[in-house]
């Protein structure tokens, strides 16, 4: 089946962008349907791309592969996903982990596929109905080449929406995950539920992030907002901080940090969970006269789409400058932003703002992007999401 652009539209194509937008279209031969490879040619007919289709899709082609003699069949994507392992395999050692993404979308050649690891389980997303069609096949694949216990679906991605696919979730492989499995990471232990939890049960993203900004919490009293279940919390603790207050508007998150923190042996006596608003609680502290030495704020994405970036970046400045004004003279602030909406230029000028706001001097001291695992494609920009500035506040 092929697929002719308009012209000039090829452009994105031949610097590699995996995304083709249905208004870039000019004609098919063909009537393909959700999932059908298809081949992309530009208006002259010449060959671009093979990617899969959707025909309500705004993004009507997700690109696969560039060479035309190369078939999309069992053996591409066994090839394709036997590299995406590959390049991972010695992070495990590297992190001291067993909680990896294995699969990372476009960033790792596979649009729409991601696959992460939580000990001797795999958790998949198939977010595009181009996935959904050979899910089956996947996980096939990922049995054979990593041999895990089981496979579970989480398929509540509100992006599956976009696609015309269902909320779907269970087991598609192997045995069925328990509700907590045991992670290590950098020395450190956490229980996840891979079933319930937000994401696919952790934040894996954050794992180098947490470990650098421990490194400034060793005797120090430490606020750490939107904390889930814990994990920059746990990290200030094992480093010696002098007291943590970690914020969560969700309890069931909360009762997994204190389970958390009895896995890591930790102390009672230098801990507080508490369950809340952060922008509320902040407003608290601040009319209280609380003061910190350290504030972790990283919140969920405020602008998932630049639609919603005015509102988002309203939204970041008034968290950073609540966060300011509870520091001590030369505090920590750790913010961070996981919006796709918002580029790193954005988030550095809401701190700017807040500083400014509260009248504090800000000086930036640590640049802060996603995991390993997480690589950024530069061919698509998309694929870096979660930006972080570790900054000092006077």
């Amino acid at each position: 089946m092929k697929l002719y652009l308009k012209p000039g539209k090829e452009k994105s194509i031949l610097h590699y962008h995996p995304w083709v937008f249905k208004n870039s279209i000019q004609r098919m031969e063909e009537n393909p349907e959700k999932g059908d490879i298809v081949e992309v040619l530009d208006f002259h007919g010449n060959f671009l791309a093979k990617g899969y289709y959707h025909p309500s899709s705004q993004i009507a082609i997700r690109i696969l592969e560039w060479s035309k003699p190369i078939n999309i069949d069992e053996h591409w994507w066994a090839e394709k996903i036997g590299q995406a392992l590959e390049r991972r395999k010695n992070l495990s050692e590297r992190f001291q982990t067993n909680a990896l993404r294995y699969v990372f979308g476009e960033a790792d050649f596979l649009p729409g596929l991601i696959v992460d690891q939580y000990g001797e389980f795999l958790v998949l997303q198939a977010l595009t109905a181009g996935i959904e069609r050979v899910k089956p096949l996947v996980s096939e694949i990922l049995m054979s080449l990593c041999k895990p216990k089981g496979i579970y679906e989480r398929g509540d991605a509100d992006v599956r929406a976009l696609e015309g696919l269902p909320i779907q979730n269970g087991t598609l492989a192997g045995e069925n995950p328990p509700d907590e499995i045991e992670i290590s990471e950098n020395g450190k232990s956490f229980l996840v539920n891979v079933k319930e939890g937000q994401k696919t049960g952790f934040f894996l993203d954050q794992r180098e992030n947490r470990r650098i900004v421990s490194e400034y919490t060793s005797g120090k009293d430490v606020l750490d907002c939107f904390c889930y279940t814990g994990g920059f919390s746990i990290y200030a603790l094992k480093a010696g901080a002098n007291s943590v207050v970690s914020v969560d508007s969700s309890r069931s998150a909360l009762d997994f940090l204190e389970k958390n923190k009895k896995i890591n042996h930790l102390s009672e006596s230098s801990h507080q969970s508490v369950e809340a608003d952060a922008f509320q609680i902040l407003r608290n502290y601040r009319d209280q006269g609380s003061k910190f030495d350290v504030i972790v704020i990283d919140p969920p994405k405020f602008a998932p789409t630049k639609a919603s970036l005015d509102k988002a970046l309203r939204a970041y400045k008034d968290i950073n400058l609540l966060a300011m004004k509870l520091l001590n003279p030369e505090g920590i602030l750790a913010s961070f932003s996981c919006s796709g909406g918002a580029t790193l230029e954005d988030f550095k000028k809401v701190i700017g703002w807040a500083g400014k706001d509260a009248k504090k001097e800000v000086q930036i001291i640590r640049v802060l992007s996603q995991a390993e695992d997480h690589p950024v494609r530069v061919s698509y920009p998309e694929s870096e999401y979660l930006k972080g500035l570790v900054c000092r506040v006077r």
